[in-house]
């Protein structure tokens, strides 16, 4: 039987281990990952020396914990989200356009520019790469799943959808990449309009 005490000690080790990831997230985006030390996460954090090495025995196993676990349920959460503030008689054309305004914003999301660190030092450090690979092929599924989610089943079934969905993606992630130096306002970003266009094209909507 477990008793109040051990959920209770269980519910503290959930609490801490979120603050370790969140606090790592965030070290990452505003400092970068070589000023993202264990000593300075911990501070963030809140917790022992102890509690963070309980929990993460390294940097690099802390910082790659971080940027895949905050990523893969903040995609997921954005997916509830668009489901749940999908307006209401929506043509398949402006769903699609909704849509795309929709995935743009996942990318000024903190983890993406979490990520975005991680891949950097990944270049040239095989132990962050080889770490890194396997979080990255997972969370890969995750997004593809959530993105899939935001279409719906019907613009979704389309066969030419997934040929979309990889163009979005790739493209996002790259335009998004400049503004690490062009401090625009990305919600008016002239993408949007040609990625809106691509979208109606290929699902013929």
């Amino acid at each position: 039987m477990t008793t109040p005490a051990v959920t209770r000690r269980a519910q503290r080790t959930v609490d801490s281990r979120a603050r370790i990831l969140e606090a790592a997230v965030g070290c990452l985006v505003e400092e970068g990952f070589s000023a993202a030390t264990t000593l300075r996460i911990q501070a963030r954090a809140g917790v022992s020396r102890g509690r963070l090495l309980h929990h993460f025995p390294s940097r690099e196993a802390l910082l790659v914990a971080a940027a895949g676990h905050i990523a893969s349920v903040r995609v997921r959460e954005h997916a509830d989200d668009v489901e749940r503030t999908l307006p209401e008689g929506l043509t398949a054309g402006e769903r699609a356009a909704w849509v795309v305004e929709r995935m743009w914003e996942s990318f000024r999301e903190p983890y993406f520019w979490a990520a975005v660190e991680m891949w950097t030092a990944a270049r040239t450090n095989d132990g962050i790469a080889e770490a890194l690979l396997p979080g990255e092929r997972r969370l890969g599924g995750v997004i593809r799943e959530g993105v899939d989610r935001m279409w719906g089943p019907e613009l979704a079934g389309h066969p030419r959808y997934p040929q979309l969905r990889e163009l979005l993606l790739t493209s996002m992630r790259g335009v998004a990449m400049a503004y690490a130096f062009d401090r625009r306002d990305p919600a008016g970003d002239p993408h949007l309009a040609q990625w809106a266009d691509t979208a109606r094209v290929l699902l013929e909507v």
